[in-house]
């Protein structure tokens, strides 16, 4: 069979090196973005790879067309990169997979999922890095790796030499088919993609491919209906006439833990039984949005039918992750860091929400660009920070915060610098500061 695997930069090269290993099969490779170092070229071509053009595409019929589903061509695409990686895999793989996926809280729900699931010896892929659980330590494979569908190959690969019982992959716009779990965690901003032919939901969609999928009430009821016989759903306790399968009550909100009970009503495992019953369960969750993350990992968890017990352990032992609700002490003032490369308008809000019954609080705003490929909406984000109460301060910060600065309509501060904005916020005598940073949680760090 012959193949035109298309976008060399989000992976392609990986698939299309793993494809061309395959018997009686050519590959051919379209560098679409033109990324490709000539001496990276030559090295593949000299594996067996055949670099085109779009001319090349355009005349070629007698093809398997294989493309992101973020990419948009003017031909029939037969496989989208995360098919491909399931083509390619799916015999070397022999242990349970679980794929998550979403707009907001992939990798705070692969790390919930690292703790309920160490027992099992985890491979874990998230934008955090690759890693492995050796029934003693967590031994860091990799770090700055993308959650394209082809690092699920890498992260197998780098795990060869290890006993591994289950795997965890972060995995973006959508699922492989690989997963006897698929996680869709929301679909908060339902954001275009594919030069605004194709957009969020459509793309995640793909996580269906998987046996089972657990997908959070609103994102199911909005996008996802036909595909119920697969989906378990969960969400907070509403007036809603449809109640989810897991749903959380009598919830206690704390910065340090928080506390609900889980009412479990027909919910689907992968070994055909039917789960009912009441948890109750302790965890860092200082706001809805972590529920919603806990309850897609806890989901998940009992869909592969780990014990009761095993979560209520796992969950003790989650105290956050960094950049995605950090609290720390930063001179008897109480910081809550939201620095994430993947911000956006929603987090923005949800975050400001959090603080919203607490007393002498400022809000810190800003960050880079150019930190993932979809970039932060200035106008909704401005209008989210105008609706402030005027007894919290606004200190904008960095580039992003520059260009907010002049669409707001309310009183605020500039720094140029992250740490300067958090010394100004203790100086003013802040009790608590919440700083939403778009970034790179290491690189902050260095600060």
């Amino acid at each position: 069979m012959d193949y035109l695997v298309v976008d060399m930069t989000h992976g392609g090269l990986v698939i299309a090196s793993e494809l061309a290993k395959l018997p009686e099969t050519r590959v051919y490779a379209w560098d679409i973005y033109g990324t490709l170092k000539e001496p990276i070229i030559k090295e593949y071509s000299a594996k067996g790879l055949k670099f085109v053009d779009e001319t090349y595409f355009e005349i070629s019929e007698e093809l398997t067309v294989v493309s992101p589903v973020h990419c948009n061509l003017n031909r029939h695409v037969d496989m989208t990169h995360h098919d491909a990686v399931k083509l390619i895999l799916k015999n070397k793989i022999n242990v349970p997979v679980v794929e998550v996926t979403g707009v907001k809280g992939k990798t705070s729900v692969v790390w919930i999922l690292k703790e309920i699931l160490c027992h099992k010896k985890p491979l874990v892929l998230s934008s955090l890095g690759v890693e492995v659980f050796d029934g003693v330590e967590w031994i860091r494979l990799k770090e700055n790796i993308s959650i394209t569908p082809a690092s699920i190959i890498e992260a197998w690969k780098l795990a060869e030499n290890y006993d591994i019982g289950v795997c965890i992959f972060e995995t973006s716009l959508g699922g492989t088919g690989l997963a006897e779990v698929g996680v869709l965690t929301n679909i908060a901003e339902n954001y275009s993609i594919a030069a605004n032919s194709n957009n969020a939901s459509q793309a995640k969609a793909q996580i269906f491919k998987s046996k089972l999928v657990a997908c959070d009430l609103e994102s199911f009821n909005n996008y996802f209906t036909e595909f119920e016989e697969k989906t378990n759903t969960f969400g907070i306790s509403s007036n809603s006439i449809i109640q989810p399968n897991l749903t959380a009550i009598n919830i206690e909100y704390g910065f340090d833990k928080t506390d609900f009970d889980l009412e479990l009503i027909n919910l689907k495992t992968i070994n055909g039984i039917l789960v009912e019953g009441v948890l109750k369960l302790s965890t860092f969750a200082p706001a809805p949005i972590h529920i919603n993350n806990v309850l897609a990992a806890v989901s998940a968890s009992l869909m592969l039918g780990v014990s009761r017990e095993r979560i209520t352990r796992g969950l003790t032992q989650f105290k956050g992750l960094k950049g995605r609700t950090t609290i720390r002490e930063y001179d008897g003032v109480r910081v809550v860091e939201e620095i994430n490369p993947g911000l956006n308008v929603t987090a923005v809000a949800e975050a400001i929400k959090m603080m919203e019954d607490l007393e002498d609080v400022t809000v810190i705003f800003g960050g880079k660009y150019g930190v993932t490929c979809e970039e932060i909406d200035e106008k909704s984000v401005s209008s989210v920070l105008n609706s402030l109460n005027d007894i919290i301060q606004l200190i904008l910060v960095d580039e992003l915060g520059n260009n907010v600065n002049n669409l707001l309509k309310r009183n605020s501060y500039y720094c140029a610098d992250l740490e300067e904005a958090v010394n100004y916020a203790v100086k003013m005598n802040s009790s608590n500061i919440l700083i939403v940073y778009r970034s790179n949680y290491s690189d902050v760090e260095k600060r």
